[in-house]
């Protein structure tokens, strides 16, 4: 079993910033595609950034030049730095892995473990 657990939301004002962190635990190994979703209210899921196991990465449109998605293998997590934040961005946010994936290849990836997701608020 593999446990993600996600932190670093929050209510933020338009423009502000967030990091958002998950850290992976259990039967882990980092040679795997890491991706992070959001769930808007009221709508669908939707693939926001996501990184290959060598550093690859692979973004929204609509976030490109805003967020960064990265890995620390060293510490079993990765992170979304979140800049110019608007209304929009507003979704609970979740991390995603696809063990035994190695690529990505896009910012909506398959994933068979998820975490539970941390609420990003922007007003």
């Amino acid at each position: 079993q593999v446990q993600l657990v996600e932190s670093g939301g929050g209510s933020v004002q338009a423009g502000g910033s967030l990091r958002l962190s998950c850290v992976a635990s259990g039967y882990w190994s980092n040679s795997n595609c890491m991706a992070w979703f959001r769930r808007p209210s009221g709508r669908e899921r939707e693939g926001v950034a996501a990184i290959d196991a060598d550093g690859r990465s692979y973004y929204k449109d609509s976030v490109k030049d805003r967020f960064t998605v990265s890995r620390d293998n060293a510490k079993n997590s990765f992170y979304l730095q979140m800049n110019q934040l608007t209304p929009e961005d507003t979704a609970m946010y979740f991390c995603a892995a696809d063990i035994g994936r190695l690529r990505c290849e896009g910012p909506n990836p398959p994933y068979n473990y998820r975490g539970q997701g941390t609420q990003v608020t922007v007003s």
